[in-house]
């Protein structure tokens, strides 16, 4: 693991831990019907999940021609990217931020009783939100505000189904994230000059995580 991602992990996990203490995830995870163990057992399984990247595919790709929008603090990063990038992109999808959610929110659809087409129409409200929202980052990746997304789930769950927003709020964020700033950019991917590119990973993973707590808490 790059030291970079190391550090976002230790950096990650301490934070996490911080607010399990603090009782925000228990009562988001206890608004979806989880246990402590179980919220524990799912935290731990995204945190560590964050660090697999598991390789599908390699596309052709080219370097960006512009980074004057790249912010000032975060041009070594891009710098160093750029230096390991070789004519090639590798697709990837992460286990912690897209393997993870997808099952768990199957999970909860299993497990409450949630209309398919409010779940449909809610995934694709918050994946186009996503979209707009969102922004290719040359040599990393997509980008986007980590309060959009929960803010628009939390929004649409409660308009589609108030009874059952928390659950619908997890399913819709979440995968609202994955479509809308991962699968549909991925068009932005050949343009990008990014040695990998990681469905659920990378800049998204905490956006799909946070997603997930804040807009249950919001629900």
């Amino acid at each position: 693991m790059p030291p970079q991602q190391l550090l976002l992990f230790v950096f990650l996990l301490a934070l996490f831990m911080a607010l399990v203490q603090l009782g925000a995830i228990t009562v988001a995870f206890q608004k979806l019907g989880l246990s402590s163990q179980s919220a524990f057992t799912l935290l731990f399984a995204s945190l560590l999940g964050s660090a697999v990247n598991l390789p599908v595919t390699k596309v052709k790709a080219t370097r960006p021609e512009n980074l004057d929008e790249v912010p000032e603090p975060m041009r070594p990063l891009v710098e160093e990217a750029l230096r390991r990038f070789k004519g090639e992109t590798q697709l990837a999808v992460n286990v912690g931020g897209g393997l993870v959610p997808v099952m768990f929110s199957y999970y909860l659809m299993r497990h409450h009783p949630l209309p398919l087409g409010e779940v449909l129409m809610g995934i694709a409200i918050v994946a186009l939100v996503c979209y707009y929202a969102s922004r290719p980052m040359p040599g990393l990746g997509i980008g986007i505000p980590i309060f959009v997304p929960p803010i628009a789930a939390a929004l649409t769950a409660w308009g589609l189904d108030p009874d059952h927003s928390a659950p619908l709020a997890y399913i819709c964020g979440t995968l609202g994230v994955l479509l809308g700033a991962d699968l549909m950019r991925l068009g932005d991917i050949r343009r990008m000059g990014a040695p990998m590119a990681s469905i659920g990973g990378a800049g998204t993973f905490d956006g799909i995580f946070v997603t997930g707590i804040v807009a249950v808490l919001l629900a």
